[in-house]
């Protein structure tokens, strides 16, 4: 991994108002590029028509596109003109107008590098729970001059399986794009237990306002360092921030520190006690109520 600048951008998405929200967005990747030079910025969760949809699948479907599709290129417009790469995630029309996927592109100046569709959506937000969301099902990182990236999408975060499997594919930086509306200590404990967990750059983009379902985002968008620490924290406006990624940074237990980190999280399991892990299961306490949950298709 090379050392670069990364950065997250937050702010209040318009539901269903697709032009609205890409002017937005567009306005403050330019000033986040000139502010920090950005060479990696991550957007958040389904920004280009908010996370819950008004209407039916099939309005969202028509509010979309493929990718790569229409969006998706005015993000490569957006990745040349600032000669730099962007973690652009929003809704796919999928093969039928009921499948919609939740999913993020990564886009560099040279184009399209790939996609990600989102494998745990929220249990309200799956097309068999009663939403409007089918699930992907394979992890994702993907190689960019600077280092290799992978992609998870805010529910995503609450598993450490998703992350850990994401990084024995090579990432070195993990990108979450979210429209998290749960609690803000829940984020930031699934932010900086992945990070740690997995010794890797973990960047979080988390939307503001209001929701079209009458829930709140709280924005607090955040970089982690791989020893677990934040190394930059939004609030709950419309905003940007950005950090540089040093590309040694697990040599000492906390970054400017002078205690030595002898010890690696993924080297130093012990796969023998792992038997099992991969078998359906549920918790002893009862949620509220349950989803149960369908397949893909």
């Amino acid at each position: 991994m090379k050392r670069i600048v990364s950065a997250a951008v937050q702010f209040s998405v318009e539901p269903m108002c697709v032009e609205l929200n890409l002017n937005r967005a567009y306005k403050l990747i330019a000033e986040c590029c000139r502010v920090s030079k950005a060479d990696l910025i991550v957007l958040p969760e389904s920004f280009t028509t908010g996370f819950t949809p008004m209407g039916s699948t099939k309005d969202l479907w028509n509010a979309v596109d493929a990718i790569p599709g229409r969006l998706t290129d005015i993000g490569v417009k957006w990745a040349k003109e600032f000669n730099t790469h962007i973690v652009f995630p929003t809704y796919e029309r999928g093969r039928r107008s009921d499948i919609v996927y939740n999913s993020a592109a990564l886009i560099g100046p040279d184009g399209l590098i790939g996609s990600y569709r989102k494998t745990h959506p929220f249990p309200t937000e799956r097309l068999g729970g009663g939403g409007w969301t089918t699930p992907g099902s394979r992890p994702c990182c993907l190689e960019t001059p600077f280092g290799r990236v992978g992609m998870v999408i805010c529910y995503d975060g609450d598993f450490p399986e998703l992350a850990r499997v994401t990084t024995l594919r090579g990432a070195e930086i993990i990108c979450r794009p979210s429209a998290f509306m749960r609690t803000f200590d829940q984020w930031e404990l699934t932010n900086r237990a992945r990070a740690y967990d997995n010794h890797v750059y973990w960047i979080a983009a988390n939307s503001v306002g209001l929701d079209a379902g009458g829930s709140y985002f709280f924005g607090s968008s955040m970089i982690v360092h791989p020893t677990g620490g934040k190394i930059a924290q939004a609030r709950a406006s419309d905003e940007y921030i950005w950090a540089e990624l040093d590309p040694d940074p697990i040599r000492t237990i906390l970054p400017n520190a002078s205690a030595p980190q002898n010890f690696d999280h993924l080297e130093d399991r012990n796969l023998m006690s792992y038997t099992g892990i991969l078998k359906p299961g549920r918790s002893w306490f009862e949620p509220a109520k349950r989803i149960p949950y369908q397949r893909w298709r």
